[in-house]
């Protein structure tokens, strides 16, 4: 036991790549990347795991309310039309979405998808319990999203943990999640990845403007 839970912390350290620098998107990239999943308010969380050990190398948590966040605790994704505020990612439109899960689900690493619907009112808190957290530092996602979830109504009985994996079965108990897996075989070089998500935004972008 004690060895998976250091296995686990290594591989938080691993996986996550930044640390705790505070980040603040100005008002108008925040206001104009605003975007509304369709269908009930809910949360996800996500956790990647390695495939060869099973330890938890980084949790995610997105929140579909009044918009879609995604709280990505020291986490290294990033895309010029995301704005981020200090691990809240804003504007996670469907296509940026298909980026971040790209970006996490690779050879090394699958992602373990858990979704709750919860009402507008518990989405909305921990839309402000997630914006009010401030920077996250490294290894430290885990207990960052459980500190909010176990602070908010429907979550209560979450103990805080800084396992990856522990966060994910405490959040798999709760009634009513469901849970899915996404396998991917691109390589680790997440920085190639980055930028060619960036180029494929761009070229989307410039053939937007085009068709006017």
């Amino acid at each position: 036991m004690l060895r998976r839970a250091l296995l686990g912390v290594c591989a938080v350290v691993a996986l996550s790549g930044c640390a705790a620098d505070p980040v603040w998107a100005p008002d108008e990239q925040v206001i104009a990347a605003a975007y509304r999943a369709p269908g009930p308010t809910r949360v996800t969380l996500m956790t990647m795991v390695s495939n060869s050990t099973g330890a938890g190398g980084h949790s995610s948590l997105m929140i579909d309310g009044a918009q879609r966040l995604i709280f990505d605790p020291a986490g290294s994704w990033y895309h010029p039309q995301a704005p981020e505020r200090n691990d809240v990612i804003f504007g996670m439109s469907p296509q940026l979405f298909d980026f971040f899960m790209d970006y996490h689900a690779r050879e090394t690493f699958h992602v373990v998808v858990q979704e709750l619907d919860v009402t507008p009112e518990v989405a909305a808190s921990l839309s402000q319990r997630v914006q009010a957290y401030g920077a996250v530092p490294n290894s430290q996602c885990s207990r960052a999203i459980s500190t909010v979830l176990s602070q908010t109504e429907w979550f209560e009985g979450m103990s805080v943990s800084w396992f990856p994996i522990t966060t994910m079965e405490n959040f798999g108990e709760i009634p009513g999640v469901r849970s899915s897996q996404v396998f991917d075989d691109d390589s680790d070089n997440n920085l190639e990845l980055l930028q060619a998500q960036a180029r494929m935004a761009n070229q989307a972008a410039l053939f937007e403007r085009i068709s006017e």
